[in-house]
């Protein structure tokens, strides 16, 4: 059986639809008594569990062999840096008695040591706790996800206007959730002594204008990439509804991405959804 925790956002029910597709036993993990009963239709098991519940979640690892672990991201109106690292720490409290033989874990390029520097930090220390740990693990470092600009869709589709805090040309390594989820159900699906750190990416790496242009595609009219100034970045993100630590901690990630280039892995493992592919299913779902 393999436990699928983030089982209902983007990346972790490709994970979990990549299983089911291979024909194999899958136990999704939600707070929702309604998305549970979604999953079972789809021929899943579902376990009503809330992370922070450490006694009710290491029971549910215990149900199966093998688990994808995805830390929640924190509503943005909490101070997000405070809550996602308590959820690491019950994250991996749970995985102690578990008895899993192995677990991936979705991390993020760029992951790196420190304070208020959003998921960059709070995932490195879920790396780092993995690592201290008995159970095998292997790291998945993802690219930018490319579901990120799926919140931009309705404002371009009014204005023809893609508003952006990074530079227009700045290629970068960005990815779809689903070639997450199929390369989290490979390494789940590998031997035990199969480990280590994997990055996973898109076909290529993409900017701001492609995706502009990949939305312009989509729609039939023309978008043009509004860049966000820096000492904009935070009051944007208040704009949002992020409280005023979230907003300076995310407004530090991007900096510290676009800053220090970016991960750039010389050899990541590159998936098949193309930007264009992406952007042009998201705007037929969204009509």
């Amino acid at each position: 059986m393999f436990i699928i925790l983030g089982g209902t956002g983007h990346v972790g029910s490709a994970a979990a639809q990549a299983l089911l597709d291979q024909g194999q036993p899958v136990t999704i993990v939600t707070r929702s008594a309604a998305q549970a009963e979604s999953w079972e239709r789809r021929g899943a098991g579902a376990a009503v569990a809330d992370v922070h519940d450490v006694e009710r979640l290491r029971a549910v690892f215990r149900w199966g062999r093998r688990a994808f672990l995805l830390n929640p991201p924190a509503d943005v109106s909490t101070d997000t840096d405070v809550e996602e690292r308590e959820t690491v720490r019950c994250i991996l409290a749970a995985l102690d008695g578990s008895g899993l033989e192995k677990v991936v874990a979705e991390s993020t390029y760029g992951a790196q040591p420190g304070e208020r520097v959003g998921d960059l930090t709070v995932l490195h220390g879920f790396e780092q706790g993995l690592k201290a740990q008995p159970i095998p693990a292997t790291i998945q470092r993802a690219g930018y996800y490319m579901s990120n600009w799926a919140s931009s869709l309705e404002a371009v589709r009014e204005s023809g206007v893609l508003p952006s805090m990074l530079p227009a040309g700045l290629r970068i390594p960005m990815v779809a959730p689903e070639d997450l989820g199929r390369a989290a159900a490979r390494w789940l699906t590998e031997p035990v002594e199969r480990t280590g750190l994997h990055y996973v990416e898109g076909p290529e790496r993409y900017s701001a204008t492609d995706v502009a242009a990949a939305f312009a595609e989509a729609l039939g009219r023309p978008v043009e990439v509004q860049e966000i100034p820096r000492d904009e970045w935070q009051e944007t993100f208040r704009g949002l509804g992020f409280s005023e630590p979230a907003a300076r901690s995310y407004a530090r990630m991007t900096a510290t991405g676009i800053d220090g280039g970016f991960e750039m892995p010389d050899d990541p493992v590159r998936g098949s959804v193309t930007l264009s592919d992406y952007i042009g299913t998201l705007a037929r779902q969204e009509r």
